[in-house]
């Protein structure tokens, strides 16, 4: 068993790594700030911290030259989307395991994950469990999985459109609740992004139609409303998450890959 440290702003992506690496028998803390991410490092001493540059309330640089104070070889990757070539360069001089961008195609992160992991030294006495095959679960796929995206707004599906295959994902669009129907008897997305209000038949309708064809994919959905009684409807009726509007690309693929991964797709 491995001491694995998640310090990430981001809830969601503590959340998913800490349940992943949880079930292959790690010990897992996570923390949103670099304060409470050094006491937990100081206290537990992990073999493994996963470390993010942009933080709440402190650098991630800094977090890092305080955490080279207490252990100058301890492992450290860097896992951020707020990277710059003086960071990086800084982040490598300061020691670390490995520089990884959220930007970057899940493949080529999860190789870039393994590789960290299988150049860790483990004393004989403490053996880790196959480390590397705990993080493929998380990211590896079989092919690029397809996305709907479903909004009568082209904005946001042209964005869309464009965003989400440098993620890795497949990508298609609907601008209403029937074509989206019938995209999704035929095509079987893996991932629905559904926004709530559309015109002709709002994204509740939609769902419940798909529910009721026994869709089994992770629903998603997209809304600027405050309207808690639809909000609760959507959950009901199995949405996985609810994105508000106006949304980060970033925040959104997060979601999407998450949701993915935790629903077994």
């Amino acid at each position: 068993m491995a001491t694995i440290l998640v310090i990430n702003e981001k809830q969601l992506l503590c959340d998913l790594l800490g349940a992943e690496f949880s079930q292959h028998g790690h010990e897992v803390y996570t923390s949103g700030t670099g304060r409470e991410g050094l006491e937990l490092f100081r206290r537990r001493r992990p073999r493994f911290t996963f470390l993010d540059l942009q933080l709440p309330d402190m650098n991630g640089i800094e977090v890092l030259k305080k955490i080279r104070e207490i252990d100058s070889t301890a492992a450290v990757l860097i896992l951020t989307g707020a990277a710059s070539d003086y960071m990086d360069e800084e982040a490598r001089e300061l020691g670390i395991t490995d520089f990884l961008g959220t930007g970057v195609p899940f493949e080529a992160l999860m190789k870039k994950i393994q590789h960290a992991l299988s150049q860790q030294r483990t004393p004989v006495s403490s053996p880790l469990p196959r480390p590397a095959k705990a993080v493929s679960k998380l990211f590896e796929t079989e092919g690029p999985r397809t996305v709907l995206v479903v909004d009568d707004e082209a904005p946001i599906r042209d964005m869309l459109m464009q965003f989400l295959p440098t993620q890795g994902f497949r990508v298609l669009t609907a601008q209403d609740g029937q074509t989206a129907l019938a995209m999704a008897e035929s095509e079987r997305p893996h991932c629905i992004v559904l926004d709530i209000h559309m015109p002709g038949m709002n994204g509740i309708e939609v769902q419940r139609k798909l529910r009721a064809k026994s869709y089994e994919g992770v629903i998603m959905m997209l809304t600027g409303s405050q309207d808690g009684k639809l909000l609760k409807e959507a959950l009901n009726l199995g949405s996985i998450d609810i994105v508000g509007k106006p949304f980060a690309l970033e925040h959104l693929a997060l979601a999407i890959q998450a949701s993915m991964a935790l629903a077994g797709h």
